[in-house]
């Protein structure tokens, strides 16, 4: 009996040992320049403050406002679409183990009783008989034995995709940070604009009703009044519509943090200024970096995951060897089961050889179909990284121009609308120039309002799309 134990124990060396037929795997080329972008829209990289990888900055680092944190990390909690990525990894987790197991024998317990009444006729005794049988065996049921590597290179792919899941859930942990500091920093801009257009009123308001009492008295015209008048009901609108703006930005935060209760008042900003500085960040001096993306992982796991497909594939053209051993008892009567002398074993070995079928030539074709498509989609990430990382690197080069040009325009706006009331209040000039300047000193305090935001939020995205935001990504053994 010994003996014949040996055997599977056997192949289970063999397949530890063995090797698959899957290709060799290397990575391709990187599609996109090693360099990053230079011109007049990008500030020199070189120029730039060493910093370490977006990927070794934690979010809690980048994002030093502590109100933020707070909801940053009430979001990781309590958000619905991160938590369906992590069910994702844990399913993917499971799915990996079970095709891991396939390599390894199941051992199984069997008991068996059977009683049968025979006729005298076919007996072989000229009565009729009753017979009773009762077995238990213990073994192995139709274990393949992975020579050529089948099963290995279907684990490898199980594996392979189980990590790519693992990676789409860091990439899906970045949106939700950058998508909470955005909706956040939307919410400061509109409060800020809110409280711009409650200012604005009130001036317009005070300056109606210093038009009306002269109007009263005879010194305006009509024509006056009414251009006062389209000031202070253009600012009761743009009230109106900061409004609304806040109260949806609220929504859209809470729905993105996921918790029951909305967000305590006392942790949301009430303006641009009142939000902490984040830190500087360099995207470092090759783009490189960028295969530290989690979603670019994610697509060269996924290229790997179809290439050990191939090899699958490859072994369906070879042999199939399974097999069944069992040892165990039997006995015509129960209470004689494991009595001496009963023993009893078998060795079923099988083999499998295909000989012609066409189909296992056209899943071969599609595994080179897969690979390649997923090739495309690993090139097409990276080039989709290389292009958001220069978005965001001409926005911050260009970003303090903007600012300063735009803070210099509204102070000319602003004493051009002093001036205007002073001309206006002398009589030398009609209200229109007072209309004008108003006008456009608010479009101009609105604009700056926006480029503000515009700056804090490509800092946001340049952080993500660098791979900022994540946890560490996993690490693993190929062997294991």
């Amino acid at each position: 009996m010994k003996r014949h134990l040996s055997f599977p124990l056997l192949g289970i060396a063999l397949v530890l040992g063995g090797c698959t037929l899957a290709p060799e795997y290397t990575r391709p080329e990187a599609p996109v320049p090693v360099d990053w972008p230079s011109g007049a829209a990008y500030q020199e990289t070189k120029a730039m403050p060493i910093t370490p990888p977006a990927t070794e900055i934690s979010w809690q680092e980048f994002f030093g406002d502590g109100r933020l944190q707070q909801i940053i990390a009430t979001a990781l909690n309590n958000n619905r679409d991160l938590r369906i990525a992590a069910l994702n990894v844990e399913r993917a987790r499971g799915l990996y183990g079970i095709q891991r197991a396939e390599l390894y024998p199941t051992l199984d317990a069997v008991g068996t009783g059977s009683k049968q009444r025979v006729p005298a006729d076919l007996s072989g005794v000229g009565k009729e008989i009753t017979v009773e049988q009762y077995r238990v065996d213990f073994g192995i049921l139709s274990w393949e034995i992975d020579f050529f590597g089948r099963i290995r290179s279907l684990k490898d792919r199980a594996l392979e995709q189980y990590l790519s899941t693992e990676e789409a859930r860091r990439s899906a942990q970045i949106l939700l940070v950058s998508s909470v500091v955005t909706a956040y920093l939307s919410l400061a801009a509109d409060r800020e604009n809110l409280r711009l257009g409650e200012t604005t009123l009130e001036a317009q308001q005070s300056a109606y009703d210093l038009i009306k009492r002269r109007y009263d008295v005879g010194l305006a015209t009509e024509l006056a009044l009414n251009q006062a008048q389209t000031l202070v009901d253009t600012a009761r609108r743009n009230i109106a519509v900061f409004t609304q703006l806040v109260a949806q930005d609220e929504n859209a935060l809470n729905l993105l943090v996921g918790s029951p209760a909305p967000i305590p008042r006392e942790l949301l900003p009430a303006d641009l200024g009142s939000v902490s500085s984040l830190k500087e960040i360099s995207p470092g001096l090759s783009s490189e970096v960028l295969l530290l993306r989690p979603d670019i992982m994610a697509a060269e796991h996924q290229l790997k995951a179809a290439n050990a497909y191939i090899g699958a594939a490859r072994a369906a053209f070879f042999p199939r060897i399974a097999l069944t051993t069992t040892v165990g008892t039997a006995s015509a009567d129960l209470s004689g089961l494991f009595g001496s002398g009963q023993g009893t074993w078998g060795f079923a070995p099988q083999i499998v050889w295909p000989i012609f079928d066409a189909r296992l030539w056209s899943a071969y074709d599609v595994t080179i179909a897969e690979k390649e498509i997923a090739l495309a989609q690993y090139e097409k990430a990276i080039q989709t990284a290389f292009r958001e990382v220069a978005d965001a690197l001409a926005v911050r080069g260009t970003a303090e121009q903007q600012l300063s040009a735009q803070q210099s325009l509204v102070d000319a706006y602003a004493r051009t609308y002093r001036l205007s009331v002073a001309r206006y209040g002398k009589g030398i000039d009609s209200y229109l120039g007072v209309l004008d300047a108003q006008r456009s000193l608010y479009t101009a305090q609105q604009a700056l309002v926006f480029l503000r935001l515009g700056k804090l939020a490509n800092q946001v995205r340049l952080y993500a799309v660098l791979g900022g935001g994540s946890d560490q990504p996993v690490l693993h053994q190929s062997g294991s």
